[in-house]
C-alpha cells in the first residue's frame, strides 16, 4: 500500500505530522508492507534563497498578521512540537526558500525513498532545531551527505533541470489532487488526511486503508484440486499466461 505525503520542508507542522504519523505506522501490523513516497510542496515560491527577517517578522509582513498573533502561534506551535520531542527555535530559525532543498530530495527519491525520508529528517532539523539555512548550498551538500547521497548526487541536484522538473511534477500533482495546504497525506490514491492529525487519526486511516487494499482472496476449486490444477472435467483453472496456455 503506497502512502504519498506531501510537505514542505520550511513547514513547521509537516515535522509534526511527520512525527505523529510515523508513531501511527511504527505500531501497525502491516508497517512493512507499506510504501511511503514524500512529495514536494511550497507554500511560498516568493522566498529569496536567504531572507534576512526572523520569522515572527516574515509571518506578520507576509500574511498581514498583528505580531501578537504571530508570537502566540509560534509559542502553540513550539508547545506542540515538544510534546513529539521536538525543540523548535523560531529566534535562530533562518527564513529560506525551499525550492533548491526540494530538487535535492528528488534526487534522493532517485537513490531510494528511504534515503528520501532521511534527507527529509536531516532539513527538518537543521531548519527547525539548528537554524541552518536550508537555501544554502553547502548546507545541502552536508545535510545531503548525512542523509546517504554523495556530495556529486547533490550538486547534480542543483544543477541539472531533470530535478527541477521532478519537483514541478510533484507539484502538478498536488494540483490535481486539490491540495492547498501541508502536510497532506494520501492513501493509496483513496483517502486524504489534511494536516498534523493526531496519530490516532493517522491509526485508523491506515487500517481503513489496508482493509480496502488487500489483495484478492483466491476461491480454490470445490472438488480439492490443487489452485490453477484441472478438476474432475479437466476444466477447472486453465487459463493462459505469458509463457503460453494450460
Amino acid at each position: 500500500m503506497k502512502i504519498e505525503i506531501f510537505s514542505d520542508v520550511g513547514c513547521p507542522w509537516c515535522f509534526i505530522g511527520k512525527r505523529r504519523f510515523e508513531r501511527a505506522l511504527e505500531s501497525f501490523e502491516h508497517r512493512d508492507r507499506v510504501e511511503v513516497e514524500w512529495k514536494s510542496f511550497q507554500l511560498d515560491p516568493t522566498l529569496p534563497e536567504h531572507d534576512h527577517r526572523q520569522e515572527i517578522d516574515y509571518l506578520s509582513e507576509a500574511k498581514g498578521m498583528p505580531r501578537e498573533q504571530v508570537t502566540a502561534m509560534l509559542a502553540h506551535v513550539t508547545e506542540q512540537a515538544a510534546a513529539e520531542g521536538l525543540d523548535y527555535d523560531f529566534d535562530r530559525l533562518v527564513v529560506a526558500n525551499s525550492w533548491k532543498a526540494h530538487r535535492v530530495i528528488q534526487r534522493a527519491k532517485a537513490v531510494s525513498l528511504q534515503t528520501a525520508e532521511h534527507l527529509e529528517e536531516q532539513l527538518f532539523r537543521a531548519h527547525f532545531e539548528g537554524g541552518r539555512n536550508i537555501g544554502d548550498e553547502e548546507v545541502l551538500v552536508e545535510l545531503g551527505t548525512a542523509a546517504g547521497l554523495t556530495a556529486e548526487q547533490v550538486h547534480e541536484a542543483l544543477s541539472e533541470d531533470r530535478w527541477e522538473t521532478a519537483v514541478k511534477q510533484d507539484l502538478a500533482t498536488a494540483q490535481a489532487l486539490g491540495v492547498t495546504g501541508v502536510p497532506f497525506f494520501v492513501l493509496g490514491r483513496k483517502y486524504g488526511i489534511s494536516g498534523a492529525q493526531p496519530t490516532e487519526v493517522f491509526t485508523q486511516a491506515l487500517e481503513q486503508s489496508w482493509t480496502e487494499f488487500q489483495p484478492l482472496q483466491m476461491v480454490h476449486p470445490a472438488d480439492g484440486s490443487p489452485e490453477g490444477a484441472g478438476g474432475s472435467d479437466g476444466l477447472h483453472g486453465q487459463a493462459c499466461g505469458p509463457q503460453g496456455c494450460d
